[in-house]
């Protein structure tokens, strides 16, 4: 060994025939930091799986030696799969990542050569912790605790997780629905009472058959469910079809994963399909009807455990929900239909489908579900009908009613109907005849134009035949009559358009209307004209001509029909009736003149009124006042329909739902025929003494056959009361002997 100055020394390694010289310095760095040591006085060295800043080997007394984290980056250590490796003080070690255990050799290693780490079995050597309500399914490197088959979790649990807590399904309370008074209602929840108490989740399929087959024979068999109130009946179906949605739910979550179908006698299907959550679509039903939708959909939220989708499909469900009421999508129809819909007559031609998922909340859907219904019935679609797809909607008070809010049709054929909905409830397909018009409305209509028709002919008679009453006046009464008749004819034989086709026909139609319409208020205009020359200019000649009055009557209307059919064609004709579209604004061809007109004729009214009040009392002051006010309201009445001011409760329609506004818009407008009969012929003097020698010239014909027959028997002198018998004319029309009648 060295001596005490610190000299070389010799050093005998391994075999002591061997000798090495090793030369130790002299001096040693005594500043080096733990986990180092001395290369000489001025360096110092890491000891293995140490490191300093400036590397291995480093000159400055403030640096320290630091653990290398071989499991680190930027180089770490690769232990193999399923294993993991742990760093310690200068080292580290390979160990089998949790859930794993090693076939062979230690359990620790240094490298992926050494691995030997395999899957361990949780639930076979013991070591899981589930609850005795679950089962222990081993997973790769650990394990969960699934809810036995019958067994839900509990609240606040979830399936599939390791601290999960599970309890056993219960078949749900379902009691007969309050104030509903039926034996065989009665007997029917008797019997679900009776399966309530025997249920056994291992038996739910057989309940869920046992429980189609018992409402099958309740509908069915319905017994005194017949005599009950309408409204009863649907409570009833409401209480039955809620109670079957949540009952059907429920059992469904009892039986094994897969599809389950089961058909009753009575031809009432319902087919069930429990898988795991998951995404993509499922499709479920059979004959009567089947359902698309995203597995998503069906999940209740914050649901681990298989999801359910079912449906059942009942024809005799539709016994209790004959004449339903339909809540109609007013809004659309209105756009559709271009009129007001009151109400609608509906006819099931479906069977009733009530869908149920795990998902109970299904109000507001995250993504629509699609619906194939097979109509059983093949209807014959009229005007104002059509398919519509509706469901089942419970008021909250117990009752219910058809809805078709969040459901449209996307087609039909083949015998069946397509539909898309954003909810879920009990669905149908209804044949709906809409009542666009208020029936009673289109009575009194069709009525009042009938007998306008009649008194109008009357007038165009009486106008062409009755000299004594010849004028400019007359002429304007004779043509206003006629385009009122003819308008009104057309009117009745084809303003509805059956097809559905905007065609040739109904756009002749619609041209053939406006133009006499138009041409009607032209001549009500001229009846203005004519009035204020008679009363407030007091003109005594025949007023304007009649090239004139022809030629504004029919020439002024022609001009606007041939400028409106000009410019936009197409604005003649619309789906449902054959009159002007409303697009464009092209319906002011026809209300701007009308409007220019009535507004006219109602300030000549008032002047002539006015007028009228003045002349009465001039013309004889002593006339009673009563007398005055009564004869000056018949004429007022009088002019107000010659003059067509009737028609400003039509431009005051605004709003077509104003049925006080559109019974008085009808009544008054349809009978103006009548009352110009009843003013122009019944109440004039003239016209009464013609009519009576017409009369009495009829009678008197029917009496000379009469007398001829009877000479025989020695009648000679025969002659009716109160008919002229000088000889002359009648009515303009010569006489070659004595007038009899």
């Amino acid at each position: 060994m060295g001596g005490p100055h610190g000299g070389p020394f010799l050093l005998f390694h391994g075999d002591p025939h061997l000798l090495t010289k090793v030369s130790i310095p002299t001096a040693c760095a005594l500043w080096c930091p733990p986990n180092s040591s001395c290369v000489n006085g001025t360096a110092c060295r890491c000891a293995p799986g140490f490191i300093s800043f400036s590397g291995e080997i480093f000159t400055d007394p403030l640096e320290s030696c630091d653990d290398i984290n071989e499991c680190g980056p930027p180089s770490p250590v690769d232990c193999g799969g399923s294993a993991s490796c742990q760093n310690t003080e200068g080292g580290y070690y390979c160990t089998c990542s949790p859930g794993y255990e090693p076939v062979s050799g230690p359990a620790v290693f240094q490298n992926e050569s050494e691995n030997t780490c395999r899957d361990k079995d949780e639930c076979s050597s013991g070591e899981h912790r589930c609850h005795n309500s679950t089962i222990c399914v081993n997973t790769v490197g650990s394990y969960t605790c699934h809810c036995r088959q019958g067994w839900v979790p509990r609240p606040g649990f979830q399936d599939k997780q390791m601290i999960t807590v599970c309890e056993e399904i219960f078949f749900p309370a379902w009691t007969a629905p309050p104030g509903i008074k039926s034996q065989r209602l009665s007997a029917f929840f008797e019997r679900v009472q009776k399966m309530s108490r025997d249920f056994k989740p291992a038996t739910a399929k057989k309940s869920m058959q046992d429980l189609v087959r018992s409402v099958d024979d309740l509908l069915k068999n319905s017994g005194d469910l017949e005599s009950l109130g309408q409204s009863s009946k649907h409570v009833t179906a409401t209480h039955l079809l809620s109670g079957l949605e949540k009952t059907l739910r429920t059992l469904a979550k009892a039986i094994p994963k897969g599809s389950f179908t089961y058909r009753s006698d009575d031809d009432t299907e319902l087919s069930v399909v429990v898988q795991e959550q998951g995404k993509g679509n499922v499709t479920v039903g059979q004959s009567h009807a089947r359902i698309l939708l995203d597995w998503a959909v069906a999940a209740a939220a914050g649901e681990s455990g298989p999801s359910v989708v079912g449906i059942l499909s009942s024809q005799n469900m539709k016994k209790l929900l004959a004449n339903a009421s339909l809540k109609l999508d007013l809004e659309k129809l209105k756009e559709t239909y271009e009129s007001p819909v009151r109400g609608a007559k509906v006819t099931l031609l479906s069977a009733v489908s009530s869908v149920f998922l795990s998902n109970p909340n299904t109000e507001k859907l995250d993504s629509n579900v699609s619906f194939a219904f097979t109509l059983h019935e093949q209807p014959e679609l009229k005007p104002r009908q059509e398919l519509i797809c509706a469901f089942w909607k419970n008021d909250g008070n117990g009752n219910g009613s058809w809805a078709t809010s969040g459901c449209w049709k996307m087609g039909s054929g083949n015998g069946s109907i397509t539909c898309q909905c954003s909810h879920l409830s009990s669905f149908a397909i209804l044949m709906a005849h809409y009542d666009v018009e208020d029936p009673k409305l289109a009575l009194i209509t069709k009525v009042g134009l009938a007998l306008s028709l009649v008194c109008l002919l009357l007038c165009i008679l009486t106008f062409l035949l009755v000299r004594p009453i010849q004028g400019s006046r007359t002429t304007v009464h004779l043509h206003l009559c006629i385009c009122l008749f003819v308008g009104s004819a057309i009117f009745l034989a084809g303003i509805e358009n059956e097809g559905g086709e905007v065609g040739t026909r109904c756009r002749l139609v619609a041209v053939l209307l406006h133009y006499c319409f138009l041409a009607a208020f032209c001549w009500m205009s001229l009846e203005g004209v004519e009035l204020y020359f008679l009363v407030v200019r007091v003109f005594q000649g025949q007023g304007l001509r009649k090239l004139w009055l022809c030629l504004i009557g029919y020439g002024v209307p022609l001009i606007i029909v041939g400028i409106s059919a000009g410019a936009y064609s197409k604005g003649y004709g619309r789906e449902k009736f054959c009159w002007l579209n409303f697009e464009g604004g092209f319906l002011w061809s026809f209300v701007g003149p009308v409007t220019f007109i009535v507004l006219g004729n109602a300030i000549i009214f008032v002047i002539t009124v006015w007028k009228l009040t003045q002349k009465f009392s001039e013309i004889n002051p002593d006339i009673k006042k009563l007398k005055k006010v009564r004869v000056l309201t018949i004429t007022a009445i009088a002019q107000l329909f010659v003059l067509g001011c009737t028609w400003v409760f039509g431009l005051l329609l605004f709003d077509p739902e104003s049925w006080v506004l559109s019974y008085i818009f009808s009544i008054l407008n349809c009978l103006q025929g009548f009352f110009l009969f009843v003013l122009y012929c019944l109440l004039n003097k003239k016209v009464r003494e013609e009519y009576r020698k017409w009369a009495c010239m009829v009678a008197g014909n029917r009496y000379s056959e009469f007398a001829t027959t009877t000479s025989a028997s020695g009648s000679s002198h025969n002659q009716t009361q109160g008919c002229p018998s000088d000889t002359g004319t009648l009515g303009g029309i010569p006489s070659t002997g004595p007038a009899r009648g």
